[in-house]
């Protein structure tokens, strides 16, 4: 029996994206222990066989003082439980979950790319300023691991360009979290009234200004058309304000429906699924609605790209291009029978790529804790 650690920058991840690992590897015989910044969640973690250490941990940032606490905590947290294989992922956890496993000895240590963030998608002065300090704290940290997970092709190139990890490190590229096809179950589209649902944290780069302008524009065209957006507010810089999301909302142009812990009703509730994000590891969101055996319009980015094939089970369209995005929204509201059969590939995909215990079972043979 192994101790493993997982480390994240939000525990409900760690429920919702990381569960069905963490139950094959309890029921494997390990012992599992997840570190989050968040309190309250032993009973979650719990329910699926693991414990819960909370640590403190700002996902957003750069305050050197609180990094270095983060850093010592971990340390503490990993002397006291002693384990044999910790596995963090988004970047801080990463880097310092990575640089705390290997100062206390921990002999396997993991991280999954699960996507870039703020500091690697912009151009800002700010962005450039952290990718500067972020990249050699990156390629220490991963010169620490044993396996790196990738979710998309594209990531990986760009890690090895980077020279954030050596030629002779193991990499291993995954399809993205998985999805449980069992839970995200077959559902029928309905189709009247016509809606397109978008899920996701409210920050910018996941093209949900793009959605907001290109469903103005066919608002004026088809007015019992629906838009619906679905997602907690966040603290990332590239946030979206609740006054902005209210003034989209009193001008009659989408309907925000707050934020969840289950999505499924909302994706039953919709026609066709829409992410125009900027960039992403492998969107969670996306598997889910294509599980859902709902059409997926997104776009032809990293970690979107590798979701759709389009012309069969939705389109890709332009980054940062609403206009793109219309045109493809359109083609749903005036040829509505493409949406079942289109729904039909998504689901087919779904189980034939990216069923979580098909992940799962990749990301933990190469542990080597099968």
């Amino acid at each position: 029996m192994a101790k493993i650690v997982i480390v994240s920058h939000y525990a409900l991840s760690v429920v919702n994206f990381r569960g069905e690992l963490i139950k094959t590897l309890v029921t494997g015989g390990h012992q599992v222990t997840a570190l989050g910044p968040e309190e309250g969640f032993e009973a979650d973690l719990g329910s699926l066989g693991a414990g819960y250490r909370q640590i403190p941990l700002q996902r957003t940032g750069m305050n050197p003082l609180k990094d270095i606490r983060t850093f010592l905590a971990l340390i503490k947290v990993l002397k006291e439980i002693k384990p044999d294989a910790v596995l963090s992922y988004a970047i801080k956890p990463v880097i310092y979950g990575s640089l705390a496993a290997w100062l206390v000895g921990v002999p396997g240590v993991y991280s999954m790319i699960t996507g870039l963030g703020y500091v690697f998608t912009g151009e800002s002065v700010t962005q450039k300023i952290l990718f500067r300090l972020v990249q050699p704290l990156y390629k220490n940290a991963l010169s620490k691991n044993r396996v790196v997970f990738f979710q998309n092709p594209d990531d990986l190139k760009l890690f090895k360009e980077l020279k954030l990890i050596s030629k002779n490190q193991k990499q291993v590229l995954i399809n993205g979290s998985g999805v449980d096809v069992e839970r995200f179950s077959y559902v029928p589209a309905p189709v009247e009234p016509l809606s397109f649902l978008l899920i996701a944290r409210l920050i910018w780069d996941k093209g949900i200004g793009e959605y907001v302008e290109a469903a103005r524009s066919l608002k004026k065209r088809y007015p019992q058309v629906v838009f619906k957006l679905l997602g907690p507010f966040d603290t990332n810089p590239s946030s979206i304000s609740r006054r902005v999301v209210e003034q989209w909302e009193s001008e009659g142009t989408i309907e925000y429906l707050g934020e969840t812990k289950d999505v499924r009703p909302y994706i039953a509730g919709s026609s066709v699924f829409v992410l125009p994000s900027y960039r992403e590891g492998t969107p969670r969101s996306v598997l889910e609605a294509m599980s859902m055996d709902r059409p997926v319009i997104t776009t032809d980015a990293p970690g979107c790209r590798e979701t759709v094939q389009d012309g069969v089970n939705g389109f890709l369209v332009s980054v940062r291009d609403a206009l793109s995005l219309e045109k493809a929204m359109e083609k749903f509201i005036l040829n509505r029978e493409i949406i079942h059969d289109f729904g039909f590939k998504s689901r087919e995909i779904a189980e034939n790529k990216y069923d979580v215990h098909k992940v799962n079972n990749v990301i933990i043979e190469a542990m080597g804790m099968m």
